[in-house]
């Protein structure tokens, strides 16, 4: 019972004295503990937000991917329909404007 203060005579006072001491250490320290806990909560509530957020934002760009892969898809269908046909002439047209196209880009930006 001593170390709880409860003792008889002068060393139990000296003893509660000193508990009290603990009592407030103690009391210092949770109160430090307990500010890391709300700065840690905080932290993580912004890093949950911050995931929804990145994740929606993944969703749109495999949607918008989604929806480009379709469109190139059926540009290559189109233009193996044309070089199976009896077109090859307008293949050649437009492969040789393509080329001009990028001569022409290339040029320009050679001169600057």
């Amino acid at each position: 019972m001593r170390r709880a203060g409860l003792g008889e005579g002068a060393s139990g006072n000296y003893v509660a004295s000193g508990y009290s001491v603990y009592e407030e250490e103690n009391e210092h320290l949770q109160e430090g503990l307990r500010a890391k806990v709300n700065a840690l909560k905080s932290l993580s509530i912004d890093i949950g937000t911050e995931v929804k957020y990145q994740n929606k934002m993944l969703d749109d760009m495999d949607t918008d991917f989604d929806s480009t892969g379709g469109l190139l898809g059926a540009t290559i269908g189109r233009v193996k329909q044309l070089s199976r046909g009896s077109q090859t002439k307008l293949l050649c047209y437009m492969l040789l404007f393509c080329f001009f196209v990028f001569f022409v880009l290339y040029w320009f930006i050679k001169l600057r």
